[in-house]
């Protein structure tokens, strides 16, 4: 039975194994370990309000860098719901296999441009000032085009496979940096190739190609 805190750019998890835990209202959620089979892990994603999310880029990047750290091994699976994300240490830091990402529609909501993302878990991309989140955040995140919520980015487009982007993920509020949100930013303003990040805490980036993605980035003890 063990516990600790992990972060990737200031994004930080309690990851939990086998007692029970209260959720830091400091940190982003919490990632129960809920099973483990050689490298291959089944966790659940708890938001700070309780709420469950079905997919985490930083949330399995954290929870695959954990699992490696306890059997000295360069790869883990990570299974959230029926996504299994496969994990794999290189260079210093991680790179995720995040699977299919769909750019669902791009749509008129509450004035604003939206382009609407699957990554495994709902998102909603607006180009423009990213420091306007505070309020697009809240606002989208509970508007009724969402019955369960979204997660929400405004992206600031720097130049071809580069921008600048804040979030505010549902059932926790603005966070440094989010590895699902980096990818649905990807998706939702270039076709194919490499996405550089910038999130206030740091950068992540994403490959896109036929229609899947690879995330790359830091995960480490708090």
């Amino acid at each position: 039975m063990t516990s600790s805190r992990w972060h990737a750019h200031g994004n930080a998890y309690l990851v939990v194994e086998g007692e029970p835990y209260a959720i830091d209202p400091e940190l982003d959620g919490a990632i129960e370990v809920l099973a483990i089979d050689g490298d291959l892990m089944d966790i659940a994603i708890v938001n700070p309000d309780g709420s469950h999310a079905e997919m985490s880029g930083n949330g399995t990047r954290i929870a695959g860098a954990w699992l490696m750290a306890r059997t000295g091994h360069d790869v883990a699976r990570v299974r959230v719901g029926p996504r299994v994300v496969e994990v794999r240490r290189t260079d210093g830091e991680y790179e995720s296999d995040m699977g299919e990402v769909a750019v669902v529609a791009r749509e008129r909501i509450a004035g604003l441009d939206v382009t609407v993302v699957d990554v495994g878990n709902p998102h909603a991309v607006v180009v423009g000032d990213p420091d306007d989140i505070p309020l697009i955040g809240p606002m989208l995140e509970t508007h009724p085009r969402f019955p369960n919520r979204t997660n929400v980015q405004v992206v600031r487009i720097d130049g071809p496979g580069e921008v600048t982007a804040r979030v505010w993920e549902r059932g926790a509020g603005e966070t440094t940096a989010s590895g699902s949100s980096a990818v649905a930013i990807a998706a939702a303003t270039h076709d194919e190739g490499d996405v550089v990040v910038h999130f206030p805490g740091g950068d992540l980036r994403v490959r896109l190609e036929n229609g899947r993605a690879t995330l790359t980035g830091p995960a480490e003890p708090l």
